[in-house]
């Protein structure tokens, strides 16, 4: 055992010292390179969790097809400015015009639409351009805003815009699928920081300056837990048109409706066809750009977003420190199937902890848990199997080894007859095999010496009894062993002799059992088969070592008999055949218990055949 312990305990070790290296560099935000594995698990667990209610905050007004078609796209800006008023007479909270105006236009369009800003509560857009089309810069120092992105410029709304209505920067961060997961709050180029409009866009809404914090947002009353560099992780609700939207059409003409305007956040955004402002998620292939904008709006005012911070992260460290020690440990514990199904609930048990966190608004990571617990498990697994192997091996010398000793009669009948069986001989034999019971499982953790000891003692026994009664053994096999009567020469009473040799070895072997240590006698037991009939003996074997060898219907039949004896629950079944020859005199009558005849069915063998079962009197009663 304690040869086992330490190379476990080593592997323990490096499981959760691996472990341990991926969660700080996950804290630390540098797992970059699990983020497509997390996209694609991201995914799965939004469709899992389903649909969601929006929060009835928000309406988005739709500069879609049917506007384009009747005023053209993009869209005029006295048709904007006309758009905005008419909003703006309804009193809604605030309005986002998800539109970038960079460009003059005609001036008194261009007056029209600063006018229409400056008499109502607007955010308006800008936009963040990054070197190399790169959302985030490595750091160069460390502060506050390290992490925030970086951005070669801002490309801003004219002055007069600007001048008349708050400005938000509207990029989102992408995963390498170009799924929107974030929307950064912050923004800096130099020494110039800009918020993002959902922020502006929530705090106009609100009636509160933003205050930024370590890993979270003050906005009011609330606070919103943000991830590393200021980020809002974004739980979409659902396909287009889940947040509640309406044409711009429907505005120009005056068809309004009091309700979805009034004491709302109303969103101004592009949903025309080829408009480009389209993003994959998982509800949607082409969800329209302000949605995503709407959708983190509705985070930052109703708090119903989904939290990935630096405590988050900390829970999925851990879990990268105990799931990889756990599957190691289960591993090292049971290399069989119930091992395996320890194994494969574990890691249900964490992957539905996962799906259930998720769905409840909590977003651990999916990929860094299998990264870390996939190769320990897999390593130490492959090297326990090597280990198995070397130790199979070493089992197999042992018992050819064992098997060299052929029974003394046979090897003086040898000595005498040097040509033995150089051809096979067909002739009645009585068959007896003899097997323990739990021997494979109570060998791993004995260790190989301690196993040598038992089956040498065990071969020791059943090798004695055989010789008293006149048989011999053909084979040592591990754990068991094949007995032969009628070899070297067939006789009147072999039936009765196996009959006889049954019984011995099965008080013998009780004997034996009960006088182990309580530890290794509770996990032994023991089955006998006997059967009579026709066998084909031979000498197989090379120069330097050959074995007598009998095989045939009768000694598949004994072997299948050990299966009878322990679905029974019993010491020994027999052949009514072996029964028969060995005659009533035979020592299953005299002692014990004998059952039968019953008919059962032998494992790769047609038919029934009738079987006695046996069982010392002692246990009988």
């Amino acid at each position: 055992m304690k040869r086992r312990a330490l190379p476990t305990l080593i592997a323990l070790l490096l499981a959760g010292l691996w472990g341990a290296g991926l969660g700080y560099f996950h804290w630390r935000g540098d797992m970059w390179f699990l983020d497509r594995v997390e996209a694609t698990m991201t995914d799965v667990r939004t469709l899992i969790r389903g649909t969601a209610r929006p929060p009835d905050l928000i309406t988005i007004v739709a500069i879609d097809d049917e506007v384009a078609k009747d005023q053209g796209y993009p869209l005029g800006r006295a048709t904007l400015a006309r758009l905005i008023d008419e909003i703006a007479r309804l009193d809604p909270k605030a309005i986002a015009v998800d539109l970038l105006l960079v460009d003059p236009k005609e001036r008194q369009d261009d007056e029209a639409l600063a006018r229409s800003l400056g008499g109502s509560a607007a955010v308006i857009a800008a936009a963040a351009v990054f070197a190399g089309g790169k959302q985030w810069i490595p750091p160069e120092t460390d502060g506050p805003l390290v992490r925030v992105p970086n951005a070669e410029r801002f490309l801003m709304p004219l002055q007069a815009f600007s001048d008349a209505a708050a400005v938000g920067v509207v990029n989102v961060a992408t995963d390498q699928t170009g799924t929107p997961r974030f929307v950064p709050l912050l923004f800096r180029s130099g020494d110039q920081v800009e918020a993002s409009l959902p922020l502006r866009v929530a705090a106009l809404a609100i009636g509160a300056e933003p205050e930024i914090e370590p890993n979270r947002l003050l906005l009011g009353t609330r606070s919103i837990r943000t991830d590393l560099g200021h980020l809002l992780p974004l739980a979409f609700y659902g396909p287009r048109g889940t947040i509640p939207t309406i044409s711009a059409a429907t505005v120009l003409a005056g068809q309004l409706d009091d309700g979805e305007i009034r004491n709302r956040i109303v969103v101004i955004g592009a949903t025309v066809t080829g408009g480009g402002d389209v993003f994959p998620t998982p509800f949607d292939p082409v969800l329209p750009g302000v949605e995503v904008i709407s959708t983190a709006i509705a985070h930052l005012t109703a708090g119903d977003g989904i939290v990935r911070d630096q405590h988050v992260r900390l829970v999925d460290a851990g879990f990268a420190v105990v799931l990889p020690m756990i599957l190691v440990a289960l591993v090292a514990w049971r290399r069989s199937a119930i091992g395996l199904a320890a194994v494969i609930g574990v890691v249900l048990a964490w992957a539905l902890a996962n799906v259930t966190a998720f769905s409840n608004g909590i977003w651990l990571s999916a990929a860094l848990p299998m990264a870390a617990a996939a190769p320990p498990a897999i390593l130490f697994g492959a090297a326990q199997l090597w280990r198995d192997r070397n130790r199979a091996q070493y089992f197999a010398t042992q018992s050819r080894l064992l098997q060299k000793v052929q029974a003394p009669g046979l090897g003086q009948w040898l000595a005498k007859h040097g040509d033995f069986l150089q051809e096979p001989v067909s002739e009645d034999a009585a068959v007896v095999f003899i097997d323990l019971s739990g021997f494979t499982g109570l060998s791993e953790t004995l260790g190989p010496n301690a196993t040598r000891e038992l089956l040498s003692a065990f071969h020791t026994l059943v090798d004695e009894e055989v010789t008293e009664c006149g048989g011999i053994v053909t084979s040592f096999m591990g754990d068991g062993a094949m007995i032969l009567f009628g070899l070297p020469e067939p006789a009147a009473g072999d039936a009765s002799n196996a009959a006889s040799c049954s019984v011995r070895l099965s008080n013998r072997t009780k004997a034996w059992l009960a006088a182990l240590p309580g530890s290794t006698s509770s996990r032994l037991g023991y089955k006998i088969g006997a059967h009579f009939g026709t066998v084909i003996a031979s000498r197989l074997g090379g120069e330097s070592h050959q074995h007598i060898a009998a095989t045939g219907d009768t000694v598949n039949v004994a072997s299948r008999l050990m299966e009878v004896a322990a679905s029974h629950r019993t010491e020994l079944a027999v052949s009514n055949e072996l029964l028969h020859v060995a005659g009533e005199d035979c020592e299953l009558y005299k002692s014990g218990a004998l059952h039968g005849p019953i008919e059962t069915n032998i494992r790769g063998r047609s038919g029934s055949l009738a079987v006695w079962l046996w069982k010392d009197t002692e246990v009988a009663t």
